[in-house]
């Protein structure tokens, strides 16, 4: 079956948004992922839906056969504590990775997106919670976190390197924190603002008004809107320029400010219990947006706390109905 578009991935989070997206615009899709159906976020049913192990490159190939383009977002990965805790686990998405662009090369795939991350920047640009806005030439002299920003990176090159040598046209964007409703709220692969999310209906539900914190919530970071993410992605993958650019909001907060916009919202306040001994990453990070803003016109277009909103009451509905 030919087809217009793959979304490699097309069961994560970001992925059932995308499908979503592109079939709405009149694109036919395949989206592809190794989960069984029912362990995906979204299910599109005008999408050819396919389960299959994209590591392998049989898998690859048969999921590439027939199509235009490739969004290639499948990945072992989640939040801070799943990242820190599964290193080789995260470095294994490299087959994944490879076997995608070996694939897309020899089926004629015309352009091809990979989904990297700013995993990808140096450690010790990071130290510090008033940290600088990292900058896409920031990633060079190399030292990406460990396991998954290796991996990440790693795959950058790769991607770089087939369009020099075979001429396949890849674009790269460096996700930065990508959030919104549909996406992993527990188990432990959940990300900070749905980990918040979870923790504040908890208490709102229970009537318990208490919330553990990782680290002293000093920590900073920047959170982007899905349905930003998805416009910078489809800007990025039909540019002229193949340089790999950040996708993130720029509007800095602390952890402590992530949990009193979520209190708001839900109209309560929580006693705080600060884990110091939590995976926490890097002190802090934010995105640096001049290089899309030039490429691509991009710019992310919704504020934090509207965006936590509709979140919110998505994590509040799935708590209230697993706990019966």
């Amino acid at each position: 079956m030919s087809v217009d578009v793959l979304v490699a991935g097309g069961g994560g989070f970001i992925g059932g948004h995308l499908v979503s997206r592109l079939i709405d615009r009149g694109r036919t899709v395949r989206s592809v992922d190794v989960k069984p159906l029912d362990e995906w976020h979204q299910v599109h049913p005008d999408a050819e839906n396919v389960t299959a192990d994209l590591s392998l490159l049989d898998g690859a190939m048969s999921a590439s056969q027939g199509v235009g383009e490739v969004y290639m977002l499948a990945a072992d990965m989640g939040g801070m504590g799943f990242i820190e805790n599964n290193k080789a686990a995260c470095m294994l998405s490299v087959l994944t990775s490879t076997h995608m662009l070996q694939a897309a090369r020899a089926q004629g795939v015309e352009r091809y997106f990979y989904s990297s991350s700013a995993c990808v920047y140096p450690a010790g640009l990071q130290e510090d919670s008033r940290v600088t806005a990292l900058k896409e030439s920031d990633a060079y002299p190399a030292m990406p976190e460990d396991g998954y920003g290796w991996e990440k990176l790693f795959s950058e090159r790769m991607c770089r390197h087939f369009e020099e040598d075979f001429g396949l046209v890849t674009r790269v964007a460096r996700y930065h924190n990508i959030y919104g409703p549909h996406g992993t709220w527990n188990g432990g692969r959940e990300k900070a603002p749905a980990a918040v999310c979870r923790k504040i209906a908890e208490a709102a539900i229970s009537g318990q008004h208490e919330i553990e914190i990782w680290g002293d919530g000093q920590q900073t970071r920047s959170f982007t809107r899905i349905e930003d993410c998805l416009r910078g992605t489809e800007l990025v993958m039909h540019g002229s320029s193949g340089e790999p650019v950040n996708v993130g909001s720029s509007e800095l907060v602390t952890i402590n400010q992530l949990v009193d916009i979520v209190e708001e919202i839900a109209g309560i306040t929580c006693d705080r219990h600060y884990r110091l001994d939590a995976p926490l990453g890097v002190r802090g990070r934010n995105s640096d947006n001049a290089l899309i803003e030039e490429l691509h016109g991009w710019t992310p277009s919704t504020a934090l706390a509207d965006g936590l909103e509709v979140t919110y009451a998505r994590v509040h509905d799935r708590v209230k109905r697993s706990r019966g």
